[in-house]
């Protein structure tokens, strides 16, 4: 070839920017050790998902792979938290965004329940004094 119009181009689609790769099934693999770590020792685990150089291709692959499972959960503190059960058991997928809706944080928990859904012992023995407080109320006298 001696002219420049005579070498063949063949345009080719650009490669993903970042990503995983290979690396969803990694993921997959990890989610699996910590499944069985919960299951042997009652050992809770996450992936946090911002750490890792993911794609918009590999999220939904993510996603895709473990599906939507029957319970969802809003918490509004600080900001809007998303709970979501994928549809394997004792994996969630969690998001939590600050007031201005920017996401802070989004993490797969290899656990029985997510930690932020769990009530704190203090708040518990709170709700005990408060409901105390109002039976003591109710039983005193009444005013007529």
């Amino acid at each position: 070839m001696s002219r420049l119009s005579e070498i063949a181009i063949r345009i080719e689609p650009p490669a993903a920017v970042g990503g995983l790769g290979g690396g969803v099934t990694a993921i997959l693999s990890e989610l699996i050790t910590l499944l069985e770590r919960l299951t042997d020792s009652q050992e809770s685990g996450a992936i946090d998902l911002r750490s890792l150089p993911m794609s918009v291709d590999d999220l939904a692959e993510l996603r895709r792979a473990l599906g939507e499972g029957e319970v969802r959960a809003t918490l509004d503190a600080e900001g809007v938290s998303a709970i979501r059960e994928t549809k394997v058991p004792g994996v969630w997928w969690v998001e939590h965004r600050d007031r201005h809706g920017e996401l802070m944080a989004e993490l797969i928990e290899v656990t029985r329940m997510p930690q932020i859904l769990m009530t704190a012992s203090e708040e518990i023995a709170t709700g005990a004094r408060l409901l105390r407080e109002q039976l003591a109320l109710r039983s005193g006298p009444r005013a007529g």
